[in-house]
């Protein structure tokens, strides 16, 4: 998938409604199984990390197109939903703040419903900590991450949906994994990223063009701590109040980029980077991977390897709808509760039909067909 365009997500307050909140439930479930049964699970997955599809199933479900609250409340509608009330081989972990930071005992509790390998555990522990770790270190685009859903299937596949606010602003900015897609966590990783805008200057050392700076990084990572304390120290932009162009000479402009960046040596946790050394990372995934390591350490060691030994990160921003039945703040109107009844209901019965024989299948299918070119979902 291109990772190009973009959608506004601005951060809404307020919660949705009890009536929406059991509509969604009920919707939802039904198009879980239907998807099920025509594309599997691996075909779900493939879905959520689909931005486009993600966004046109929250719509669907009648929440708002451009909210923030798209994300957290339809995973969250999700997880209940894949937990308690469909089988199709889906469970979620994660969620909101605190939930988020509870995914990791959660994966062990599915990894133990779907009777999965205490290794494939662990991979899937891995993965769920470290997309996290490279939406909110890696990629330093002024978004913390505070939503973190992983979907995980009974074969051990896995989508992941998380979301970060900029609060400055007021937007937030969500990222989009697919397992299947992920062929190295450092380099492209992503199956989407959706944003209100490209920014001027992202610090994105997971693009292309930061190879060299992943490389001299992992080099760095292995010298003396004290010897990158004082490179950082003479290149500080706050404690010395020079700019790069300044440090470097006029041969090279840089400034521009760094000084968007908090660069300050006192900022760094030396006391991991003394661990990180003992360990020497081989990788820039081993070194991103690795306790302590955060955006500090992360800008830091770019900052050094772009002024000293000539290899600049990436600056580009990796940053690329539909309504059924309304929205939940009445845009572009208010939700028709009498049609979303009535459309669950007519899911419900065609879903139904589709057990009874071949010829019944076949008309059900063409009828859910329909309904589903019509909701977006196909």
């Amino acid at each position: 998938m291109e990772k190009l365009g973009v959608t506004d997500l601005p951060l809404h307050g307020g919660k949705a409604p009890g009536w929406l909140i059991r509509r969604m439930k009920s919707l939802s479930s039904i198009i879980l199984r239907i998807m099920y049964d025509e594309y599997g699970s691996k075909g779900i997955l493939v879905r959520l990390s689909n931005p486009f599809w993600f966004q046109s199933l929250a719509c669907v479900l009648g929440y708002d197109w451009d909210s923030s609250g798209t994300t957290t409340v339809l995973c969250g509608i999700l997880k209940t939903v894949l937990s308690s009330e469909v089988d199709v081989g889906i469970r979620a972990v994660g969620g909101k703040g605190s939930e988020s930071r509870r995914a990791q005992d959660e994966i062990v509790e599915v990894g133990r419903i779907y009777r999965l390998s205490e290794e494939e555990i662990h991979r899937l522990r891995y993965a769920s900590r470290l997309a996290a770790k490279v939406d909110n270190a890696a990629i330093q685009d002024g978004y913390q991450i505070y939503h973190h859903t992983m979907f995980i299937c009974d074969d051990g596949s896995w989508a992941i949906v998380q979301q970060g606010m900029n609060e400055e602003i007021g937007w937030a900015r969500r990222y989009h994994w697919l397992s299947s897609k992920v062929s190295s966590f450092v380099v492209e990783p992503h199956e989407a990223i959706v944003g209100d805008g490209k920014h001027s200057y992202v610090l994105n050392m997971v693009a292309y063009e930061s190879e060299g700076c992943r490389k001299a990084s992992v080099d760095l990572i292995c010298e003396e701590p004290s010897k990158i304390r004082r490179l950082l120290s003479e290149l500080s932009l706050d404690r010395r109040q020079k700019t790069i162009e300044e440090i470097m000479g006029s041969s090279r402009v840089y400034s521009k980029p760094w000084m968007k960046l908090k660069l300050n040596p006192e900022s760094i946790n030396w006391d991991a980077l003394k661990k990180v050394y003992e360990v020497k990372p081989s990788s820039y995934e081993e070194l991103l991977a690795l306790k302590g390591i955060g955006p500090a350490t992360v800008r830091s060691l770019a900052l050094v390897s772009d002024i000293i030994y000539g290899e600049p990160p990436s600056w580009r921003d990796p940053v690329k709808y539909c309504f059924a039945f309304g929205g939940k703040d009445g845009i572009p109107f208010p939700i028709l509760r009498r049609v979303y009844d009535e459309v669950i209901s007519i899911l419900n019965e065609a879903y139904d039909r589709c057990k009874l024989g071949d010829k019944a299948r076949f008309e059900a299918i063409k009828t859910l067909s329909r309904y589903m070119d019509r909701l977006g979902l196909k």
